[in-house]
């Protein structure tokens, strides 16, 4: 067996021919791509046949798919205890978050019930447990008190009221407040499921995808922070007003430290003892979930033990803590949203259906099911449902296989709204806001992302902080929306101002890298690589041709005004007799530093001396005048230097070329052509090779070979070029000048005007066409 090479370098040699993208083309028979007419798309698409049918069926109800298929022997019995287990963690987190929404808490319990029954038809997913979730309870709860906050429900009266809460002589109406409070709910509950089912049918839920993980990150822990203080007058029981919109954290705050002294200490120990018990067991489950065979259900049993203390202390009469009260049996009945408000929560609906998807994308993409789950639940008196990935984690961990153990916890709920919920009349508010409080500790725990964003990409740690920032000063609805537009102001200064290098050579390789990065690396002498690293588009392109302009060193512009400068003054003093070309086109002056060439003699200083003709007008056959650019000119003129004769654009990492991309590159490589310096365009994909054929970028001049199929391909076949001396020396260019003629010379100030850098708007409407 022979010997590794030296630190296991496996060598290869590949043997091929030098291919243009024409010739590569060429010899692969390129296939021009099929465009299919709408006609034809219907067609396809509307199609009907039994198989497609079928298809279709199980596409909308996933049930009837794996429901034949489901193992009943092997899932069944795991099923049925995650769906218990499930089912009660749903049931109190709905009473809980009912709190969020400012609605009575059984209206929690239905928000729990209905989406589970139409996801369990719709959805796909095997371990989702769909139902209320903080962040859009909280959004929907902003929307309720701003339609109908207490003050809109106020009533004069001079004692305590049976259907009201007396303050300071004013009696709340509560009955009409709940009724109009549950109407608003559920009337955005329903126009966000048909938000999300429109989305869903206009395959718009990639628009999810500009929500990035970081403006997540930081939307739901600003909303984390939001649910926390709406908790926290609840917890320590004191009366504060509605507020909502910016700076409504710091209104709240400011009416809870107000009204600090009226704390009902048997609400503030319940409060926090729960929040202490919940979090410490929770830390349990997860440091022992291997050895548990079931997590420990601690917000049940610290329910129901807080229940029975309550009804047999009687706290409510005793201490004045604020309990439950009333959770009535039975299902409110279905009722319509209300039209007229619509209007009014059109904003608060998109923005609330967005932000509910993208809490589930990460788990399941099934926008449609979301929708309809939301628009059945709007229309049985609930509110917005979505995923919590706690649920969740509790229906996997116990073991769940399928939607069995949702369709299981969805009767677990129903059991409690029917039978059970009267039990838990005695309990207080103060616990059920705790529950909320300590399932905010993930939320909160995203905070550690902050450093670890910081060291490994610092934009998204800017959009981690301004979204957070901004969703806790201007509220969640602006706050996301102000988020979402600094998050495209990043990618948008990101391709405005993309990477750009110069590359060289690893020697003896095909290899081409950044200049920059490695020691062991060479320069291809006469040839600049230069590589841009983003799409080029309108918003970028005069940075990309700032940055081509820096690696060549010269600006082709200048370069070309300078030499036609030149070539003007040349031509009027060969005219004049002050300068000639030799036999081999080379110019030289007749008088050098002031002295005269007394040893060149020649007709025309014959004819000269014997009066015979003008200066400027001695007639002399067609000349051939060669300048060489590297060498001091005869006339004063300061020319910049071109040290290349060609350059090579490497677009492996262009992904997309707009119309005035295509327009102002073109014309970038006229300018170089002009000055002698050869363009070529290597690792175009197809598709920009099509888009450059579509916006007309090739013409007479930039034609299609300069397009290579690698910068190794272009480097290779500069070099043959040069080697056979068809490479045009861009140190040395031609004039060819009849000077017995009085013409003008042929470079015009109308030629001198076209093609500038800081004239976009003429260059591309005349040079270009």
């Amino acid at each position: 067996m022979d010997a590794l090479p030296p630190k296991n370098l496996y060598p290869y040699t590949v043997s091929r021919p030098i291919y243009s993208n024409p010739t590569f083309e060429e010899d692969n028979e390129r296939q021009a791509r099929e465009e299919r007419t709408l006609r034809d798309r219907l067609s396809r698409t509307c199609g009907c046949s039994g198989r497609q049918a079928l298809k279709v069926v199980k596409g909308v109800f996933p049930v009837i798919d794996w429901l034949s298929r489901y193992p009943i022997r092997e899932w069944l019995p795991s099923d049925v205890i995650s769906g218990v287990s499930t089912g009660l963690v749903c049931s109190l987190q709905g009473l809980a978050y009912a709190l969020l929404v400012s609605v009575a808490p059984v209206y929690g319990l239905y928000s729990a019930f209905f989406p589970i029954l139409t996801y369990f038809l719709l959805g796909t997913s095997r371990h989702i447990s769909v139902g209320p979730f903080p962040v859009t309870c909280l959004m929907v709860g902003s929307v309720v008190l701003t339609l109908a906050p207490d003050d809109h429900f106020l009533l004069p009266g001079n004692g305590t009221a049976v259907n009201g809460t007396k303050a300071d002589g004013i009696v709340v109406d509560v009955e009409t407040m709940e009724a109009q409070r549950i109407m608003v709910a559920s009337s955005m509950t329903v126009l966000v499921g048909l938000f999300q089912v429109v989305m869903g049918l206009l395959q718009v839920g990639f628009l999810v995808c500009y929500l990035s993980d970081p403006l997540v990150g930081g939307f739901t822990t600003a909303a984390a922070f939001h649910v926390l203080i709406s908790q926290l007058k609840i917890v320590l029981s004191v009366p504060t007003n509605n507020h909502s919109g910016c700076f409504s954290i710091l209104y709240m705050l400011i009416d809870v430290f107000t009204n600090i002294r009226q704390t009902n200490i048997a609400d503030l120990v319940a409060g926090l003892l729960t929040i202490v018990i919940v979090m410490a067991v929770k830390e349990v489950n997860t440091k022992f979930r291997h050895k548990i065979p079931v997590p420990i259900p601690i917000e049940v049993i610290v329910t129901v033990v807080a229940a029975g203390i309550s009804y047999a202390i009687e706290l409510e009469s005793r201490y004045d803590a604020s309990i439950v009260h009333s959770i009535p049996r039975g299902f409110a009945p279905a009722q319509p949203p209300n039209i007229e408000l619509l209007w009014n929560i059109l904003g608060s609906s998109f923005s609330t259906a967005v932000v509910g998807y993208a809490v589930a994308v990460s788990v399941a993409k099934e926008l449609i099911a979301f929708g309809f789950s939301n628009v059945f639940c709007g229309c049985f008196s609930g509110f917005v449902a979505s995923t919590a990935l706690s649920r969740t984690a509790v229906q996997e961990s116990t073991g769940g296989k399928s939607q069995m153990a949702g369709i299981i916890s969805a009767v677990m709920v129903m059991i409690v709204i029917l039978a059970l919920g009267h039990l838990l009349e005695p309990l207080q508010k103060s616990v059920l806001a705790a529950i909320v409080i300590a399932n905010l500790k993930g939320m909160f725990m995203q905070v550690t992302e902050v450093p670890t964003l910081w060291r490994q990409n610092r934009a998204d740690c800017f959009i981690w902080l301004a979204t957070c920032l901004a969703s806790v000063v201007l509220g969640l609805d602006v706050g996301l929306l102000a988020g979402l537009v600094f998050e495209m102001g990043t990618v948008v200064v990101r391709t405005q101002f993309p990477a750009c290098s110069t590359l060289g050579n690893i020697p003896g390789t095909n290899i081409y890298r950044n200049m920059k990065d490695y020691k062991n690396i060479a320069e291809v002498p006469g040839i600049k690589i230069f590589k841009c690293n983003a799409p080029i588009y309108f918003a970028n392109i005069d940075y990309f041709k700032e940055r081509l302009r820096a690696t060549v060193g010269f600006d082709s512009v200048r370069v070309f005004k300078k030499r036609n400068k030149a070539l003007k003054k040349i031509h009027k003093l060969i005219k004049k007799g002050k300068l000639r070309a030799t036999e081999t086109g080379e110019v030289v002056s007749e008088v050098s530093l002031g002295v005269d060439n007394k040893g060149f003699e020649s007709e025309r200083d014959s004819g000269r001396e014997s009066g015979q003709v003008e200066d400027g007008d001695w007639p002399v056959p067609e000349v051939e005048v060669r300048v060489d650019w590297a060498m001091e000119l005869p006339v004063r003129v300061s020319v910049p230097k071109v040290q290349i004769h060609s350059l090579v654009l490497d677009f492996s990492a262009v992904s997309f070329l707009d119309v005035v991309a295509v327009k102002s590159l073109r014309l970038v490589i006229k300018e170089f052509l002009r000055i002698g310096v050869n363009v070529y365009i290597a690792g175009c994909d197809d598709e920009i090779v099509w888009k450059m054929e579509a916006l007309a970028f090739f013409d007479e001049e930039v034609i299609r070979d300069l397009l290579f199929l690698s910068v190794h391909d272009a480097i290779l076949f500069i070099k043959l070029e040069t080697a056979n001396g068809s490479m045009q020396d861009a140190m040395v260019e031609g004039l060819s000048l009849m000077q017995d003629c009085k013409e003008p010379p042929p470079f015009t100030e109308e030629e001198d005007l076209i093609e500038t850098y800081d004239n976009q708007h003429r260059a591309i409407h005349g040079l270009s066409n």
